[in-house]
């Protein structure tokens, strides 16, 4: 017998699925759009065709199960773009906007600014940033070639340009930028925080025994890849603000600060390269 989209939406419940989730899933299976769910209340008695009801409730285990929402649907809005999103790459946070917003009144005066994005996963930081400053150079670099090849399908879908490469952090970048920016890896290697993480790629999660790793190796690396006044801006952990800021301090950056996220913790830090000097480079 078939079931109405009501119907669906109850066996999902059933299951323990969160109603937005189930919602939201049952749209995708249905092949709508996200911001549809006013139509599912209208439409509650129609039917739903057997194709859909057996898509919609394989995935709705697969939820329940622990799949982030993010992968099911194959997309995630980030700074208010529509990302494609798989298992190669991390889902882009909100938090992570923090990061862009800084980045932008940084930069607020500064036209035709060159910036990086270091382990760029999806595109999301770098393609926020052209979105919203077309007049930037934008590149953004990875060590994984998975994660490329999303960023490079979402900077096609979005019709912007960044240019994108393969490697590790700054290792064979040429040139200098007037803002390196990062979301690196920062949990450290047994923080209990990473069962919740355990669909999404670990090598992007992960820095040694106490996350800053890679933190440390950007800060070290930065100097020589930055025009003299440019900013260095690195997201982080919810505890690991005072030790960022001390990095930086260390490797002779100015202004060094840190931004709070919408839930009011240390989200980034950020540290200034001083004018009228010549970076040199710092081995890692």
């Amino acid at each position: 017998m078939t079931m109405t989209l009501q119907q669906a939406l109850a066996t999902a419940a059933t299951l323990g699925l969160d109603r937005l989730d189930a919602q939201l899933l049952l749209l995708h299976a249905l092949g709508r759009d996200d911001g549809n769910r006013a139509w599912l209340l209208t439409h509650d008695a129609d039917p739903l065709p057997a194709v859909n009801e057996a898509a919609y409730l394989a995935l709705a285990r697969r939820r329940v199960a622990g799949e982030p929402l993010a992968y099911l649907t194959g997309h995630k809005e980030f700074h208010g773009l529509d990302l494609q999103v798989d298992p190669r790459v991390l889902i882009p946070r909100p938090d992570t906007e923090t990061l862009v917003d800084w980045t932008l009144d940084l930069l607020a005066n500064t036209l035709h600014a060159t910036v990086i994005d270091l382990g760029t996963g999806s595109g999301a930081i770098a393609l926020a940033l052209k979105h919203a400053r077309p007049d930037f150079e934008v590149h953004a670099i990875d060590a994984s070639a998975d994660a490329l090849e999303v960023a490079q399908a979402n900077a096609q879908h979005l019709q912007l340009k960044v240019q994108l490469q393969l490697g590790s952090w700054l290792q064979g970048v040429s040139g200098r930028f007037h803002a390196i920016v990062s979301n690196p890896p920062y949990i450290a290697t047994h923080d209990t925080h990473l069962a919740a993480l355990a669909h999404e790629p670990q090598q992007a999660l992960t820095s040694g025994p106490d996350g800053l790793d890679d933190l440390r190796r950007i800060i070290a690396q930065a100097p020589a890849h930055l025009y003299p006044g440019g900013w260095l801006l690195l997201e982080h952990g919810y505890d690991q603000a005072a030790s960022v800021r001390a990095l930086l301090q260390d490797a002779g950056f100015v202004d060094v600060l840190s931004r709070r996220d919408l839930a009011g913790i240390e989200r980034c830090s950020a540290g200034r390269l001083p004018t009228g000097t010549t970076p040199q480079s710092t081995k890692p």
